[in-house]
């Protein structure tokens, strides 16, 4: 399962709370000193940033993990709705507030990656770094991006999402505890256990042992796609209301299908949905903690950039910040020679 959490961060005394996350979260993971002294650097570097320049800025810290399913690295992400940077503020010396911007430059030398995404409406950012420093030759075929907090007040989110990726298949699944809180939670978890386990059944049968699994809990909305590489055809099974959807590179997009239900509670008809996949697309699943009436093409160059960035706007701009919101995005990477 992913582990988030998120922290607002509007002045400077925040700052020290994401340090902390990023050292026990690395910890956790079992980074050396050196690699858990860069996260804490980072979650510095980027807390600070918010603080002097952002509005509403928010540092959301998660787990990243393999494509097998190993917990190996940290993503921290900040959101917020500042007046957005020019592109030459990732340069060490440049600060639009007139200091010198290093902490950009510090991030980037610390990180093994980082991603930003600026527009007027604010400006995301995402730094990863693992346990041990990523091949660029290994990457896997799709950039798997994912954002999820839990309803404000709340200690744990009733949300839970999971992925999977080998050779010629890609599995996403995503599930929402009814309600929220611990009883929400549990049901969430239950349902993405059975997915860790499970994820090479085709999404109907996962669907139907997850509803099964679910008995003893509150109960869940809960969706599996599995995509066939070779094929390109993507198979879907929902039930409750989860949302999915894959974009084409055309600009136009498939929205999927789930029936009406709740798992371990009421499921009449678990049935899978057949969706084409093509060469780069964005397949994009969100429960409904996140409302569903965006654009992406309202947001230049955004379908094009990192998964993370992608799903950091969307939980930024249409969360309904009333309830636990997971937006997932799965990005098929361009052909090395394509440059973004």
């Amino acid at each position: 399962m992913n582990i988030t959490a998120a922290r607002q961060v509007t002045e400077l005394s925040e700052v020290a709370e994401g340090r902390r996350i990023a050292l026990r979260l690395a910890e956790r993971l079992r980074f050396t000193d050196e690699r858990a002294g860069q996260a804490a650097l980072i979650a510095s570097e980027l807390g600070t940033n918010l603080a002097k320049h952002a509005r509403a800025g928010e540092l959301l810290v998660r787990t990243l993990s393999t494509p097998d399913g190993e917990a190996a690295g940290i993503e921290l992400l900040t959101v917020d709705k500042g007046p957005g940077l020019p592109d030459v503020a990732r340069r060490d010396g440049y600060s639009t507030s007139g200091t010198l911007g290093h902490g950009l430059g510090a991030i980037e030398r610390q990180a093994d990656r980082l991603d930003i995404y600026t527009h007027a409406s604010g400006t995301v950012m995402c730094a990863q770094i693992w346990r041990d420093r990523p091949s660029t030759t290994a990457l896997p075929r799709f950039d798997i991006g994912g954002v999820q907090v839990s309803k404000p007040g709340e200690d744990v989110c009733g949300d839970a999402w999971g992925w999977r990726q080998r050779d010629g298949r890609l599995a996403l699944f995503v599930a929402d505890g009814l309600g929220h809180g611990l009883l929400a939670h549990e049901a969430a978890a239950a349902a993405a256990r059975v997915f860790a386990a499970e994820n090479e059944q085709a999404p109907g049968q996962l669907i139907g042992d997850v509803h099964a699994a679910l008995r003893p809990t509150r109960g869940a909305a809960v969706a599996m796609l599995a995509v066939d590489l070779e094929r390109r055809i993507g198979a879907f099974a929902g039930l409750g209301n989860i949302s999915g959807m894959v974009l084409l590179p055309s600009g136009s997009r498939h929205n999927m299908v789930s029936h009406n239900g709740t798992a371990g509670h009421q499921a009449g008809r678990i049935q899978e949905f057949s969706y084409p996949v093509p060469a780069q697309a964005t397949i994009i699943m969100f429960s409904d903690g996140l409302s569903n009436r965006w654009d992406l093409s309202s947001y230049p160059g955004l379908a094009r950039r990192p998964s993370a960035l992608i799903a950091g706007v969307l939980y930024r701009d249409f969360s309904r910040r009333r309830d636990d919101v997971t937006v997932v995005v799965a990005r098929e990477r361009p052909p090395v020679a394509e440059k973004l």
